[in-house]
Order: structure tokens, then sequence, then C-alpha cells
């Protein structure tokens, strides 16, 4: 055969698409979030609205579909790139001029993101979406605070160790933001050598813009808890 599989910009190109979709959907969680701050009862809507409604599984199956190609093609993107240096890995260079920190441990924080993603599902998706589907199905749940997602958010940041957790992580996600947004404006030839630095800059704002908006619901809630 003569074509073994997807070419390396192909898979650059998933890469980007997969990478750019999420960051939307991270703009559009993180302020819907925000109204958990403004208007809590107003929080609860949204929940209760999107819930285990069909559109909202639609959604959840999709991002989930995206999440599993990034993180394939992540893998093997990285794996391509470890073998093609071959004896070079081992030798000791210079640092790179130009080269961040981020943009050579993409693979390790991204996996840190991975496992934040994990806990996040466990403390919110498993106790809220998941025992309305299995209900739905007939099966045994308990989905007294389903809809309840202020109920969650205080229970969770209420305490100490969730909350220094989940910032932490949030400045892994930032890290990934900064360099990802970026890579996805270059994936799809969006950058040249005069916008570079403009859609880097603007990269860098979306990065902070959606750690903020998540780390702010953090601290209120977790700073609420001390004052009562």
């Amino acid at each position: 055969m003569g074509n073994k599989g997807l070419s390396s910009i192909t898979k650059k190109l998933i890469m980007a698409i997969t990478g750019g979709a999420m960051v939307f959907f991270l703009l559009f969680h993180a302020s819907m979030n925000l109204v958990a701050i403004i208007k809590p009862s107003g929080y609860n809507k949204i929940c209760e609205f999107l819930g285990a409604n069909w559109y909202a599984l639609v959604a959840t199956v999709g991002l989930a579909a995206l999440m599993v190609f990034h993180l394939i093609y992540a893998f093997v993107l990285s794996l391509q790139n470890y073998r093609a240096r071959g004896k070079q890995r081992y030798a000791v260079v210079e640092k790179q001029e130009g080269v961040s920190w981020a943009s050579k441990n993409m693979l390790v924080i991204g996996v840190i993101v991975l496992l934040g993603l994990g806990l996040h599902l466990f403390n919110f998706w498993a106790k809220m979406q998941l025992p309305e589907v299995l209900h739905k199905l007939g099966i045994e749940a308990d989905i007294t605070y389903a809809a309840d997602g202020v109920h969650h958010i205080v229970n969770t940041f209420s305490c100490s160790v969730y909350s220094i957790i989940y910032l932490v992580w949030l400045v892994f996600l930032w890290f990934h933001l900064d360099h990802g947004i970026a890579s996805v404006m270059q994936s799809i030839g969006w950058s040249n050598h005069v916008w570079q630095k403009r859609i880097e800059c603007l990269g860098r704002f979306f990065a902070i813009l959606i750690a903020l908006m998540f780390a702010s619901v953090v601290l209120y809630y977790w700073i609420g808890s001390f004052i009562g």
C-alpha cells in the first residue's frame, strides 16, 4: 500500500480542529459557571435545562469523541516526534531560543489536564447528568441533587484540598491553552511572520480569560466557605 496512514499535516489538522472545538466549549462552560456567582438560582436553571435532555446528551457524546480524537493524535504525534529525534534525544543540547517550556512539555501538561478532567467528571458529571441518565434508563439512582449544580459546587469547593487541586489544575490548563490556541491558528494556516505575535497574544488572552473564569468560581466558593 502506498499510503500507510494519515500524514503528519493531517494529524496536526485533526488536533487543531478538535482542540479548537474544545476551546469554544470551555469558553461556554466557563461563562456558564460565572452565573453560579452572579445568580445561583439561575445557574441551577441552566443545569436543569441541560440535564439529561437529548441535546445535552448529543453534545456530551460529541465532546467525548472530540476528546478521544485529540488524545489519540496527541500521543501519535508525540511518539512520531520522539522517534524522529533518534539519538539526539539522549544528547545534551542547549536551550532552543524561542521555544517555550509549555511547547516542549505539552504531552505531560496534557496528561495532567486529563487527570484533572477525570476529577472534575467525578465531582460533577457523575453526580449530575449521569444519575439522570441512569434514572431514565430505569436504573436506580439518586437524582435528589442532580440538577442542583450549586449544591455540588459548594460541597466540592468548601473542601480546601479540592480547591487547591483545582487551582493547580487550572494553571496547567492555562499552559495547555496558551500554547494550544496559537498552535491551532498555525495548523489551519492563520499564522504567519506578520500575525504570529498577534495570534500568540490573542491565544494568551483567551487562555487567561478561561482560566480566570473557572478559578473565580473556585475562589468565590472556597473563600465563602470560611466566611460562612
